[in-house]
C-alpha cells in the first residue's frame, strides 16, 4: 500500500465515528491547507443531468462556490465529474481554462473566487448505469497554481471520504438526498421530486425546470426550493423557446 493510500485509510478511520464525517473531513483539508483555501465536497449521481448535492463546505469561498455550479450546472467541479479527471484552474481570468464554464467563471470572479481546483474519485468502478462520483473542490482568493504538497493532501482527503462512503450503498437518481448523510442542500432534491410527480417528468428535468426558473426570477435555486417545499410554491411549465428569437 503506498503511503499516500495508508494517509487516507488512517484518515477514513479518523473521521469515521464522527456526527458529521463529511464536514469533519473538509474542516481537516482546510486546516492542512491553510485559511488562504475554501473547501467543498460533492456527491453526483449522474455528471449529465447534473444530479449532485454539496456534502460539505468550510471558508468564505466555498458555500458559494459550491451554489454557483449547483445553480448554473457548470463549473470545475461538473468537468471534473464528466471526464472523470482533475481540473486545475490557477487563474479563473484565463478564457482557455474556464471555456467549459464561462458563466461560472464571471459570477465566481464576482464572488472573489480567483483559482479553483476540482479532484474526482468515481465510486463503485466497473457498475453498469451512472457512475457516481465524488468531487473535493477547492476555491482561493487569489490566482496562482496549487503547491504539490496541498495537492496531495487534497487527494488524500478525497481518498478517505471515498473510503466513507465505499461502506454505504450507492445511491440512485431518486434517491440521492438519502446518500451518506442528508446533506444542508436536501430541500433541492426534495423540491425536485415534488416537480417530478406534479409534472410527470424524470428528476433530471424537474432539476432543469427548477433551475431555468431560480435564473428567470433572478433567485437562488434553494431559496426557490424552499418555496416550493415549505411555501406550497407550484412552477408553472416553462414556455417553448421563440423561434423569432433566434
Amino acid at each position: 500500500m503506498t503511503a499516500s493510500r495508508t494517509a487516507a485509510v488512517e484518515l477514513a478511520a479518523l473521521h469515521m465515528d464522527y456526527p458529521d464525517p463529511s464536514s469533519s473531513l473538509v474542516r481537516s483539508c482546510r486546516t492542512e491547507l491553510g485559511d488562504v483555501c475554501s473547501v467543498g465536497l460533492t456527491l453526483a449521481v449522474d455528471a449529465a443531468l447534473a444530479q449532485r448535492v454539496s456534502l460539505a463546505a468550510t471558508g468564505p469561498l466555498a458555500a458559494r462556490g459550491e451554489a454557483l455550479q449547483i445553480n448554473l450546472g457548470e463549473g470545475p467541479c461538473v468537468e471534473a465529474l464528466n471526464h472523470r479527471r482533475a481540473v486545475l484552474v490557477p487563474d479563473l481570468d484565463d478564457p482557455d481554462a474556464t471555456a467549459a464554464w464561462p458563466v461560472y467563471a464571471q459570477q465566481a470572479r464576482a464572488d472573489g473566487i480567483r483559482a479553483a481546483f476540482a479532484l474526482c474519485a468515481v465510486l463503485q468502478p466497473g457498475r453498469t448505469g451512472p457512475q457516481p462520483g465524488l468531487v473535493l473542490s477547492v476555491y482561493r482568493a487569489r490566482p496562482g497554481p496549487l503547491p504539490d504538497a496541498d495537492l496531495e493532501a487534497v487527494r488524500v482527503h478525497l481518498h478517505a471520504a471515498d473510503l466513507l462512503l465505499l461502506t454505504v450503498p450507492v445511491p440512485g437518481e431518486d434517491d440521492i438526498a438519502d446518500a451518506w448523510l442528508l446533506p444542508a442542500d436536501a430541500v433541492v432534491h426534495q423540491a425536485t421530486g415534488m416537480i417530478s410527480y406534479r409534472h410527470d417528468v424524470t428528476t433530471g428535468q424537474a432539476l432543469a425546470l427548477l433551475r431555468a426558473h431560480a435564473h428567470t426570477r433572478r433567485t437562488d435555486l434553494h431559496d426557490l426550493a424552499r418555496a416550493v417545499v415549505h411555501e406550497g410554491l407550484r412552477l408553472p411549465p416553462l414556455p417553448p423557446p421563440d423561434p423569432t428569437d433566434r
